[in-house]
């Protein structure tokens, strides 16, 4: 109980953090969680902190489940269907080969693709929630959700002036703004600073990124547990995550029924919260020393494949 209190009461400083001075609560909450890191050393927080970076974290993601239906996706059409899969399939195969030549494990390369391609902070977590433990696993998610969380937030501002100066339409710009700023919150504040429309379809395209979440985090458990069979042949590879299958089953039923808007809003609002703690909870658990000795190659490769998802949408809306 005293490490999930501690975690809680980061998140509230986060949220009125945010709140007062307009940067995403997320940064917030990973930066003081990295402050506090030291109640993470032996002490009566510990497995509370461990368990809300865990546990909580992954009722955090099933919990998503609620801000999407299956009915978003055919709204859009299959033409910005098609170039939302791709982007986000090139994106992750791109930070891949970028991490390998880059000399970094390809593991980041993926988490840091998954996490730029889908949506940010959170994708981060939820994919790295499914992979192999390991050292570095703590600081690789760490830099991540710091890399992609300050890239969301510079998106959040030239974006919106790169589609004035290329003379984007409504519709394109919705489409560039939801289909490559990282976070949701990022998206919207980018959306609605073009306009009312701009933002409720940008916000529409990017719950669809969204919805690819679980697809891509399916993916990555049957490649490790592919690797995971062929390197140790006696053991038994990871098992299906529950919280996966919650998150399947929720976005089923809100797909398939109408739900009432009190229990969805709950529902989403406990998500956030969940993640948003469960990121305290990760800074709590770090290594500053780790984390400086990391180099700019990471840097490089978030910069590099935000470039690249970027690039990508634009292309295809002035050719399509």
């Amino acid at each position: 109980m005293p490490g999930i209190m501690v975690a809680t009461i980061v998140g509230l400083a986060a949220l009125f953090l945010s709140e007062h001075y307009g940067a995403p609560a997320m940064l917030f909450a990973l930066l003081l969680g990295i402050a506090l890191s030291f109640l993470h050393q032996e002490t009566n927080c510990k497995s509370g902190i461990e368990f809300t970076a865990s546990t909580v974290l992954r009722i955090g993601v099933a919990l998503l489940g609620f801000r999407i239906a299956f009915s978003d996706l055919v709204s859009l059409g299959w033409s910005t269907a098609l170039i939302l899969i791709s982007a986000i399939l090139s994106t992750i195969l791109v930070g891949v080969i970028l991490s390998k030549l880059l000399g970094l494990n390809q593991r980041f390369g993926a988490l840091t693709g998954g996490a730029v391609a889908i949506c940010g902070a959170s994708a981060a977590m939820a994919i790295s929630s499914v992979m192999p433990n390991t050292e570095d696993k703590e600081r690789d998610t760490l830099l991540t959700i710091i890399g992609v969380t300050s890239l969301s937030t510079l998106a959040m501002i030239t974006y919106p002036i790169i589609a004035n100066t290329l003379s984007l339409s409504e519709y394109q710009t919705s489409i560039f703004l939801g289909g490559t700023i990282h976070d949701v919150a990022q998206v919207v504040g980018a959306g609605y600073s073009v306009s009312d429309q701009t933002g409720d379809l940008a916000t529409l395209v990017k719950l669809v990124r969204v919805s690819f979440l679980m697809p891509v985090v399916l993916m990555f458990l049957m490649i490790i547990n592919a690797r995971s069979k062929l390197n140790n042949a006696g053991t038994t590879p990871p098992g299906f995550p529950m919280f996966l299958i919650a998150f399947i089953v929720i976005m089923a039923l809100n797909s398939l029924f109408t739900l009432p808007e009190t229990i969805t809003e709950t529902a989403t609002t406990v998500s956030r919260f969940a993640l948003l703690i469960a990121i305290a909870a990760i800074g709590m658990k770090s290594n500053l020393a780790k984390l400086a000795n990391v180099g700019f190659r990471p840097i490089v490769l978030m910069v590099l494949e935000t470039l690249w998802i970027a690039l990508f949408i634009l292309v295809a809306l002035l050719l399509i």
